[in-house]
């Protein structure tokens, strides 16, 4: 029976205090026995929960009391054990590292693109406007290799860091197209499709959610394989479950 409640979030947030925010919501996840990962960073806040429903949610609207997390919205699976050995809340430099310190996210985002709009142009073949969309995936190629987009661009990254350099290295072929920038949740394709905007890249898009939201919004479809996920659960098919198909 899958009555784990898994939970994954980010923000891109101003947090001064992230020591003391440490300090409470370490504080606040031991007392509901949730397992799993908190990094907190000057640029924002990333997270990965798991526990009962009612544990997890009631972290989560103890979370919004804070205005700065007042609109979070935690993306939701189901798992049958917890798929996380201990709860960790840990302060970094950058909540997902890029080493590109003018990319701040809190200061204005790149336009972003519905799963529905996404499932759309792909079907379609363009976007509204007749020009060729591309997805670019910004995940290390590990993960790309458990499931990507159809004909998706992949770089062969290892790390997030390497994506400043592929990106000029790669720039000349995304001219003239709709790039959208996709990954696990949001966060890397988020900062990916800033940079991208600032190289001089006008039609950039950034998919809302991730590919986790694409699964929960859409019927999967222009997507092979599963999604990896950095926790016990390894990858997650399009119906959030753990069965996922057979790899093209």
């Amino acid at each position: 029976m899958n009555d784990v409640l898994n939970i994954s979030c980010y923000k891109f947030v101003p947090l001064p205090d992230t020591q003391a925010l440490r300090d409470l919501l370490h504080e606040r996840a031991m007392a509901a026995q949730l397992k799993g990962t908190i990094l907190l960073a000057g640029e924002g806040i990333n997270f990965f929960l798991a526990g009962t429903a009612e544990a997890v949610r009631g972290f989560v609207d103890a979370m919004r009391t804070d205005a700065r997390f007042a609109d979070l919205a935690p993306k939701e699976s189901w798992s049958n054990t917890v798929p996380f050995r201990k709860m960790l809340v840990k302060v970094k430099r950058e909540i997902i590292r890029m080493d590109h310190p003018t990319i701040q996210p809190s200061a204005g985002r790149a336009p972003a693109v519905t799963p529905a709009t996404l499932h759309r142009w792909l079907a379609q073949g363009h976007d509204d406007e007749g020009r060729e969309v591309v997805t670019l995936d910004t995940r290390n190629a590990f993960e790309v290799d458990e499931g990507t987009f159809d004909k998706a661009i992949d770089w062969r990254i290892d790390k997030f860091t390497e994506f400043p350099p592929a990106l000029r290295a790669h720039k000349a072929e995304l001219a003239d197209k709709t790039v959208v920038s996709f990954c696990t949740g949001g966060i890397r394709c988020e900062k990916a499709a800033i940079l991208m905007r600032e190289e001089g890249l006008n039609h950039v898009y950034q998919l809302e959610g991730g590919i986790l939201k694409y699964f929960e919004e859409t019927d999967g479809a222009h997507y092979h394989g599963g999604c990896f996920v950095f926790d016990e659960r390894r990858v997650l098919a399009a119906d959030l479950s753990t069965d996922t198909p057979e790899k093209a």
